[in-house]
């Protein structure tokens, strides 16, 4: 069988144009990841070698998800063996390059990788030492990491800096960058800051990458910013044999440096590519996909597409309006439970909100109905003992100052002062009781750094929470101590992924996947619950049965402080992302109160309402009544 069989034209035409540089604007459900996997497919059976293929996205998840379907087609088609494409995201392909050209960096090993705990952590000590308290660390972290999104180093940032509150930010990020090289460690941003810098630096290993990558793909490319972008620029060679797979009317990261201009100007950076519209959606029914249409054909900047299916109508969208948010989270909860008497799995229902304070309410209501659910958000690798379980490992072998800090944490009775000795290297002025409590924790993490060159990942974590006395203070805890114990036995499970390849190879990866987390790597497929989440957190994900709450002026569209059209338009997409998550079934919802910030507030319907086609509009009631809704 032709492995062409089954797409249609554009879809083919897309995969088949394999040299130059291609734009293949993809609408939601379109079918992108199964063009991306062919394409890949149809490279190697035209001659190329499978590691010559290289794939960017943006989550592990997505990753994951594309690097099994083009084994799972290459090996369909005889094409497995002789190596394999590499799948991977920006971050980690960053971190790829940076380990191999580490000491050329200045890294006398592989950086470690600082959480954004860790960032803020050393982000506070800066503002301390610079003398000004009042700005808030997340702010400074947020101008930090823009800045090196946008590809702007320290020194230019400084060299600009013109107001008070720029060059108090540019004097505490040159105390950030200070104590990150001194610990030996990145953050996030600077796993592509840093990949570009040494791109740019040195010809001769930008055109080893050209040569070891001569096809590049790379998906989501409406949510690439500058320095993406620049790195994707600086990875193909002569023969521009780049294909990027977005579509504008997802660009939902503009708060965070995504740049919609990247997809939009992509032919005239490249006058000679090809450009091909997906537009068949093979997920949701025709009326969500009218919604779908009509609500963003109200934004100005995109080119026009428009979303079809050869799928049925199906059921309308329902709107309820509700008295306040605990009557709206009342509904949501005998909606699900309606669904589940009907036969429909809870991991097929999905609840999407604007901002995380939402979630509390419709908690309260889910748990009074006995419906299981999960909320996304709370990283699974940001709770406090799966973090000191990671950091004694990463205290043992990597050394870094912020995990040892952590370990010495986990230690009762030492005090910041003890702490800040032990961190200076003045340990012969403590007591000899505490040298010696110090002397074995050194000790263990010798045990440990010993272990990591023989032990598998699973059991070397095993192994730390068992020395550590985790499991038993967890044991002796009856409060939190099962569930924070469940938590380390699903990070031994997650370790064991890791076990067949060669050690240390493996605890390596296993470390870099933890640090590389993202909110969609929470979610656990096998498990039977209603997710919860925000917009952002469901780009990607599609689910048969959608809740969108919260559907308010001000709450969503968001109020901003600038009136920008822009900022506008790119709410509406992220309410397009909303919709288009759908399969079978859409339910809306608005209270006409709600608390805010303590505040009970009267509330009006979203704009967005009004922009939806009425005769799509199912009204619900309190008493399962119903009728066509009109909001002209």
């Amino acid at each position: 069988m032709n492995h062409l069989d089954g797409l249609n034209s554009a879809q083919r035409e897309a995969v088949l144009a394999i040299d130059g540089p291609l734009l293949v604007l993809a609408g939601a459900g379109a079918g992108k990841t199964r063009v991306i996997a062919h394409r890949i497919l149809e490279i190697i059976r035209q001659g190329a070698k499978p590691q010559e293929v290289l794939a960017i996205t943006f989550t592990n998840k997505a990753a994951g998800e594309m690097r099994q379907r083009v084994a799972a087609l290459l090996a369909e088609y005889g094409q497995a063996g002789g190596g394999t494409p590499f799948v991977s995201t920006f971050h980690s392909l960053g971190l790829s390059i940076i380990k191999e050209h580490a000491k050329l960096l200045g890294y006398k090993r592989t950086p470690a990788i600082y959480d954004r705990a860790d960032c803020l952590r050393e982000i506070k000590a800066a503002i301390k030492a610079v003398g000004e308290v009042e700005f808030e660390p997340r702010m400074v972290l947020g101008a930090i990491s823009r800045a090196k999104g946008e590809g702007i180093s320290l020194g230019e940032y400084t060299e600009t800096a013109g107001s008070f509150r720029e060059r108090t930010i540019a004097s505490a990020w040159a105390l950030y960058e200070k104590t990150l090289r001194e610990d030996g460690a990145v953050d996030f941003d600077d796993l592509l800051l840093r990949a570009v810098e040494l791109l740019k630096k040195h010809p001769e290993i930008r055109a080893h990458y050209q040569e070891r990558w001569r096809y590049v793909h790379i998906d989501e490319y409406q949510d690439t910013n500058a320095v993406q972008e620049h790195l994707a620029e600086m990875l193909i060679g002569p023969k521009k044999n780049i294909c990027v797979v977005g579509d504008p009317d997802q660009t939902i990261y503009g708060w965070r440096g995504a740049k919609i201009e990247n997809i939009l100007h992509f032919e005239k950076k490249y006058p000679q590519a090809r450009a091909v519209l997906l537009e068949e959606n093979y997920r949701s029914t025709k009326n969500i996909l009218d919604a779908a249409n009509e609500l963003i054909s109200n934004n100005q900047n995109r080119p026009f597409k428009n979303l079809f299916t050869g799928k049925e109508a199906g059921a309308p969208i329902s709107l309820y309006i509700a008295g306040d948010g605990g009557d709206e989270a009342l509904f949501v909860a005998r909606k699900i439970a309606e669904l589940r008497q009907e036969g429909t799995r809870c991991q097929n229902i999905a609840i999407l909100y604007r901002a995380n304070f939402q979630s509390r309410a419709l908690e309260e209501k889910l748990l009074a109905a006995d419906i299981p659910y999960q909320v996304l958000g709370t990283r699974f690798f940001e709770r406090k003992e799966v973090k000191d379980a990671l950091s004694f490992i990463r205290a043992a072998i990597q050394e870094t100052p912020a995990d040892l800090g952590r370990v010495i944490d986990t230690l009762p009775g030492i005090g910041k002062v003890t702490k800040v000795k032990i961190l200076s290297g003045q340990e012969a002025a403590l007591p000899l009781k505490m040298r010696e409590r110090i002397g074995g924790m050194r000790a263990l993490l010798e045990k440990i750094r010993r272990s990591a060159e023989a032990l598998q990942p699973s059991l070397l974590v095993r192994m730390v929470v068992v020395e550590s006395g985790m499991e038993k203070a967890f044991k002796e805890d009856k409060i939190e101590g099962a569930e924070r114990l469940e938590n380390l036995a699903e990070l031994v499970s997650l370790a064991s992924r890791y076990d067949a390849l060669p050690v240390p190879e493996g605890l390596e990866q296993f470390l870099e996947s933890a640090a590389l987390a993202s909110d969609q790597d929470e979610i656990k497929e096998e498990q039977n619950r209603v997710r919860l989440m925000t917009v952002h957190a469901a780009k990607g994900l599609e689910f048969p049965y959608v809740f969108i709450v919260g559907l308010e002026e001000g709450l969503f569209p968001y109020a901003r402080e600038e009136d920008a059209s822009s900022g506008v338009e790119e709410e509406r997409r992220l309410m397009y992302v909303a919709i288009t998550r759908a399969e079978k079934k859409l339910y809306l919802s608005f209270a006409m109160m709600r608390t805010v910030f303590g505040n009970l507030d009267m509330r009006t319907a979203s704009s967005f309402l009004q922009e939806l086609p009425g005769e799509l509009l199912f009204a619900e009631t309190p008493e399962k009544l119903g009728k066509t809704i009109y909001l002209d």
